[in-house]
């Protein structure tokens, strides 16, 4: 059973910037990582994905051109670099990977099914 284990939350102030990461149980290098988020009161979305290779990333309009995902496999890790924060960016973040058909491809980022590993999550709250 492949465990994902997220950290790097916190609390910051608007425009600030923080970097979550994501540690696998397993050979990280092998597996597409999404990372998503949820807010109070709402649903899961979808922030952004890189592919095994960490040649194709994806973004959520929302986040595009403020947060980058990165891949270490060297030190089974996927980071998630966030920029220009805002209150609206505060939720729980949690990492997540594919196994079928292809681990090593994301699936689209909107629909969450298509994960099958999720980590418990990090806190990350921007506010001043």
């Amino acid at each position: 059973q492949l465990q994902l284990v997220e950290s790097g939350g916190g609390l910051v102030q608007p425009g600030g910037s923080l970097r979550l990461s994501c540690l696998m149980s397993g050979r990280i290098s092998d597996y597409a990582i999404g990372w998503f988020r949820q807010a109070p009161g709402k649903e899961r979305e979808g922030v952004s994905c890189i592919g095994s290779v960490g040649i194709t990333t994806y973004y959520a309009d929302s986040v595009k051109g403020r947060f980058t995902i990165s891949r270490h496999n060297a030190k089974n890790m996927v980071t998630l670099q966030m920029n220009s924060l805002q209150p609206e960016d505060t939720a729980v973040y949690y990492c997540a990977a594919p196994m079928s058909p292809y681990p090593g491809i994301c699936p689209t980022i909107t629909d969450l099914g298509r994960y099958d590993y999720w980590g418990r999550g990090t806190q990350v709250t921007v506010s001043s």
